[in-house]
């Protein structure tokens, strides 16, 4: 059984055009899967969506059988305190300390936390050295 403090993200290839996030977007709402958290990344040609939703599998199969390029990746989340200086440093130390390299991150805002989703090379042992450090992590059940 995979670790609960690991979140199944999809990355969802968008063409750099009007309306493609919208069709995306659109596809998501077709299936009534919920979009929790994501980032929007671009570069001249495309954008990468990265998503967090409440059911990646349903959504992973549905996006794809739309033709739609789509790719699942692990990641973490992990609890910051709000308006609080030094939170993101406290993770970012740990994991750096360890060796670990943070890929790319992003914020979340969630009904009862803050915390930022984070990529890493290695998310089993991001979540040792996180919790050995005392750093709440985020359960896939929590968000």
């Amino acid at each position: 059984m995979k670790n609960e403090n690991i979140i199944t993200q999809l990355s969802i290839f968008v063409n750099n055009e009007p309306g493609r996030l919208a069709a995306v977007a659109g596809i998501l709402r077709d299936f009534n899967i919920n979009v929790k958290g994501f980032n929007l990344a671009e570069s001249t040609e495309f954008g990468i969506l990265r998503a967090i939703v409440d059911d990646p599998e349903k959504a992973f199969e549905n996006i794809k059988s739309r033709g739609v390029i789509v790719k699942k990746t692990d990641i973490i989340g992990i609890e910051i305190e709000e308006d609080s200086p030094g939170s993101l440093f406290k993770a970012a130390d740990v994991l750096g300390k360890a060796g670990m390299n943070i890929d790319y991150g992003y914020a979340y805002n969630g009904k009862n936390f803050e915390s930022m989703f984070v990529r890493v090379d290695d998310p089993e042992k991001a979540v040792e050295v996180l919790k050995a450090a005392g750093i709440k992590l985020i359960k896939r059940s929590e968000i």
